[in-house]
Order: structure tokens, then sequence, then C-alpha cells
């Protein structure tokens, strides 16, 4: 994934915290989910700095349950950047 950072001009944020395996909670601001190629993927920011994006898979679990996986496949995380790239363009500034 390209190592962009996002500049968010929009004033309201949605948090969400999530527990990794270990048990260690980390605090993102939800930006989107995108679907690419027959599967959902959450778009979140880091709380902390230096914000990069962070692209999970996510996974149904049951109709009110899912889990988030992260994903390893360098050219999917690019693929599916690029369409969230696109889709917020008007919206967000992204920097190099």
């Amino acid at each position: 994934m390209e190592d962009d950072q996002i500049i968010n001009n929009e004033e309201e944020q949605e948090l969400l915290t999530l527990t990794d395996e270990n048990g260690n909670e980390s605090t993102f601001e939800y930006l989107d989910v995108i679907e690419y190629q027959g599967k959902e993927y959450l778009i979140l920011l880091p709380t902390e700095e230096p914000a990069q994006i962070v692209i999970l898979e996510i996974e149904p679990v049951d109709e009110e349950n899912e889990n988030y996986l992260s994903v390893e496949d360098e050219e999917l995380l690019n693929a599916v950047y690029a369409v969230f790239k696109e889709k917020y363009k008007d919206v967000l500034t992204f920097e190099d």
C-alpha cells in the first residue's frame, strides 16, 4: 500500500475501538466500507500519529457480528486503496 497520509477535512468523526488477537485495543476513525471483487473492506484511520489508513477485510459471522481480517496481499491492498482514493478525491486531501 502506498505511504500516503490522509488529511480529513470533515469535522465529525466516528470512532471504533478494535481488539486484536492478543487483547490489545486500538482506536480508529471509521472512513468507509469499500466493496471490491465481491468482498467488503473496512477503511480506518488510526487516531494515533503517524496516521496511515488501515484496510481490513470484513468477514460476516452471523447477522449481527463480523470479524475484521488483516489483508496481506499488497496488490489487493493497493487496489482497494485506489478505489477509496477515487471515491473521495473531491472530499479528502491525500498527501504523498
